[in-house]
């Protein structure tokens, strides 16, 4: 089989394995459904008990669940690109942080939902602002002057998070600290995300061709016209979003942005950037599929207790990273 065949079945197996979680957490929880009932919701047979469930609850939170995880994946896969480091994490730049202190301040002051939402993404807006204002600075601007100064952006924002844990009232903190590990509990409407995600998607795959020569180097890619300056604004900005907005709906969940690009290269066997045509959408799957699959088994664990799902996200993701990393060679 050639390397091309296999790639492009490797993301018709994704996409497959992408409709399987989504089934799978319409079907699984307190209310069990069967193959045919889920077929009866799906065309309108069965409006019932099972028809409500689905349609107010599961569906929704499992379409949200993979809109984040196409985002977060999406976010990571071009920050690798733009700070040329195949480890490198949607989160590292600190918009993480900053939605964070958006949303537990609204918590701490008992805001409503909406509110929640609206410091969430505030949060991260102005720490993408403040982040990428102070690397431009005097006009000069480097992978390495990027990547420290949201380091320490991040700093801060953590210590503000830690600020707020601190003196939250103890009533709060269970929900607090359960936002902070990621929940899609309260991830009531999916479109939003949705939309996010196609629209990034089709505003990057043009630039497939561009990422993966930047991907090899700035001087190379300047010489074959690709518009570097331009092209690592658009990278940025676009992680940006993605991040805040995921984390907006689903909470601050981890891991999904660092390993779910770096899995897909080595399941593709391509080096960072190669084919980005491929990669992006394949990284899109494969998160989705990967947090769907985590929210999944959080609710249904120790039902009617519900886990975090970033720490499920990480329990999942670990072994098959280690795994795939072991096939390659020394």
């Amino acid at each position: 089989m050639s390397k091309r065949r296999r790639d492009l079945l490797i993301l018709f197996l994704l996409a497959l394995a992408a409709l399987t979680s989504v089934a799978v957490s319409l079907a699984v929880g307190s209310l069990p459904l069967s193959a045919s009932d889920l077929l009866g919701v799906i065309t309108g047979a069965d409006t019932g008990l099972a028809s409500e469930v689905v349609g107010t609850l599961r569906l929704p939170r499992a379409l949200a669940g993979f809109a984040c995880g196409g985002l977060l994946a999406l976010a990571g896969a071009l920050m690798q690109v733009l700070l040329k480091n195949p480890l490198a994490d949607p989160y590292v730049l600190g918009i993480s942080g900053g939605a964070s202190v958006g949303a537990l301040a609204a918590m701490l002051f008992g805001l409503p939902l909406f509110v929640l939402h609206l410091g969430a993404f505030a949060g991260a807006l102005i720490t993408m602002l403040l982040v990428f204002g102070l690397a431009h600075g005097d006009g000069s601007w480097t992978q390495t002057r990027l990547l420290l100064t949201g380091v320490i952006v991040a700093a801060g924002c953590g210590a503000l998070v830690a600020l707020m844990l601190s003196v939250a009232p103890e009533h709060q903190l269970r929900g607090m600290l359960f936002w902070l590990m990621g929940d899609l509990s309260q991830a009531t409407s999916p479109w939003p995300p949705l939309a996010v995600l196609a629209l990034g998607l089709a505003t990057v795959l043009p630039f497939a061709r561009d990422l993966g020569m930047l991907a090899r180097g700035e001087l190379p890619a300047q010489a074959l016209g690709v518009p570097v300056a331009r092209l690592r604004l658009l990278i940025y900005a676009l992680a940006s979003i993605f991040t805040a907005v995921a984390v907006n709906i689903a909470g601050s969940i981890g891991f999904i942005g660092l390993i779910v690009p770096h899995l897909v290269r080595l399941a593709m066997r391509t080096s960072a950037g190669n084919d980005q045509r491929l990669l992006l959408p394949a990284s899109v799957l494969a998160g989705g599929t990967l947090l769907v699959a985590a929210d999944t088994l959080a609710r249904n664990l120790i039902a009617p207790q519900q886990l975090p799902v970033g720490v499920l996200t990480a329990l999942l993701g670990v072994p098959a990273f280690l795994y795939l990393l072991s096939r390659q060679p020394r």
